[in-house]
């Protein structure tokens, strides 16, 4: 196979991924939401999947494309390294600029990948029903959600108690 066509199959298949990896990026933003943000949109806690996946299995996929782009792009400079260094030496003509770009620019890829091997999170004990994101205390707006949800007229007035004692219970 010439360099053309493999180049071109290379970079076509960068692009399906990266496709797929923004599409499951909305995905799991828009239509799988995490657990606070589908109680919000849908009034209780629920499971959502697709195709049987929920969307922790829907972020590993997320994960594996990512790694299968990063060999993709790999092969990608490799194929492209003559002109990636012409052009190089064409828009940076000292060599000893040229040096120093060059490795300013391979310690802040380093950086950026690696940085997760050498960060801790900050780490505090749930309390009960305790999910991510703000606290009970913070997440403000409950009294509206929970109105929102309760339908007027004569029926809703046991789901107003009802709601009006969780926005308590959350308080």
């Amino acid at each position: 196979m010439n360099k053309a066509k493999l180049s071109f199959i290379i970079d076509a298949a960068m692009f399906l991924t990266m496709m797929a990896m923004a599409g499951l990026g909305f995905l799991m933003k828009y239509i799988m939401p995490p657990g606070r943000q589908v109680i919000a949109k849908y009034g209780r806690q629920l499971d959502l999947s697709w195709l049987g996946w929920n969307r922790h299995d829907w972020g590993d996929i997320h994960l594996y494309l990512a790694f299968f782009l990063l060999g993709l792009l790999v092969l990608h400079i490799i194929l492209h390294w003559k002109p990636i260094l012409a052009l190089f030496h064409h828009l940076v003509p000292d060599s000893i600029w040229r040096s120093r770009i060059a490795i300013i620019f391979v310690v802040l890829g380093l950086l950026l990948i690696l940085f997760p091997f050498f960060i801790t999170p900050d780490m505090q004990e749930r309390g009960q029903g305790g999910g991510r994101g703000r606290h009970r205390s913070q997440a403000g707006g409950s009294e509206a959600r929970v109105a929102a949800m309760v339908p007027p007229g004569p029926g809703g007035g046991a789901l107003r108690e009802a709601a009006a004692a969780q926005t308590a219970f959350l308080k």
